[in-house]
């Protein structure tokens, strides 16, 4: 195998396998056993073709990785994120599918989503197929909620599925690598792209990541033309004056999180109510010198401020989806004193 000369033209699992490579045996069997096998498979092939690998380009990849992880700071996982990161590293087709498993339902494997899929949604797509095709599935997925598809299919076909499972012996592998790979391109992939947000929940999101006079003006015309949406809307936004509705623990966890850089300018534009419950949740040479702090600030944009808040809240959006806290764009020129 060729030497590799060039970082840049590698592959994203290449570079994966250069780095476990270069992390060691230990390590590397430490995030291979965080993988999926489709992902083990992947990176363990990039690894036996690589090749001698020049030093220079070991250090320059190491390099890379560790620069962009300094430079992020703090990291927030999405699925356009995750998209763009995918399709960068594997190939067009791949990186869709990969996405298509994710928006889908949840579970490790074919089988594991299928359990996980609603029995009127999945009975409605297995009553088109042939009934021996449907007797493979059932037989694979947990009984309690075969049973509850079954139900679901019409009398005289729900029997002849019975039939066939009674009479099916062990399942030949080809056999169920066939239908995992019809369930996979046909069904699934068809259930990730119909699977929609609640429009309310999407455009809440949007109205999150909007500075605030652009967002008050607005909910200000809908609440004119549609109350009920503009209400709805508000109950879904969570904002950061809204950090008032965490409890106690939560705040002083977020507070340890939170970017002790962004907070003093997040709390500069913020509510006496919010001031009052950072202050409180922090000791009182912490508080002293957090004063001191958003003193010594002097006039901000407030484009600056709502981009420091809209990170902490984004961090606690992130810290809750962890389990590890509940929580029930003007000019340039403008300034807040």
């Amino acid at each position: 195998m060729a030497k590799l000369d060039d970082y840049r033209a590698m592959t994203g699992p290449q570079k994966a396998a250069v780095l476990m490579l270069a992390l060691g045996e230990e390590q590397s069997a430490r995030l291979f056993a965080n993988m999926h096998e489709d992902e083990i498979k992947e990176i363990s092939a990039a690894m036996a073709q690589l090749g001698s690998v020049r030093a220079e380009i070991v250090e320059r990849l190491c390099q890379d990785f560790a620069e962009t992880m300094g430079a992020s700071g703090s990291l927030i996982g999405s699925f356009e994120s995750t998209e763009r990161l995918l399709q960068r590293a594997l190939p067009r087709e791949r990186a869709q599918q990969i996405m298509e498993e994710i928006r889908g339902p949840a579970g490790r494997t074919m089988w594991d989503k299928l359990g996980n899929v609603n029995e009127a949604v999945l009975a409605n797509y297995l009553k088109n197929e042939y009934p021996q095709t449907v007797a493979v599935v059932l037989a694979k997925v947990k009984p309690e909620h075969a049973a509850r598809v079954l139900a679901l299919l019409p009398d005289v076909f729900a029997m002849e599925v019975v039939m066939r499972m009674l009479r099916m012996e062990s399942i030949q592998k080809e056999v169920l690598d066939g239908v995992e790979r019809t369930l996979r391109s046909e069904f699934m992939s068809n259930l990730a792209r119909s699977t929609r947000r609640d429009a309310h929940e999407l455009m809440a999101e949007i109205f999150n990541n909007l500075d605030r006079q652009t967002e008050q003006r607005f909910l200000a015309v809908l609440e004119e033309r549609n109350r009920e949406s503009a209400e709805r809307i508000k109950a879904l936004m969570f904002t950061f004056e809204d950090l008032v509705r965490l409890p106690p623990q939560s705040v002083q966890t977020l507070l340890r999180e939170a970017d002790k850089e962004k907070l003093p300018l997040a709390l500069k534009g913020a509510s006496d109510r919010i001031k009052d419950l950072v202050f409180g949740n922090l000791s009182e040479r912490a508080s002293k010198m957090l004063r001191e702090e958003i003193e010594a600030l002097g006039p901000v944009k407030l484009r600056a401020v709502d981009e420091a808040q809209a990170e902490i809240v984004a961090l606690a959006k992130e810290l809750a989806a962890q389990g590890q806290i509940e929580i029930g764009e003007s000019k340039d020129e403008e300034l807040v004193y």
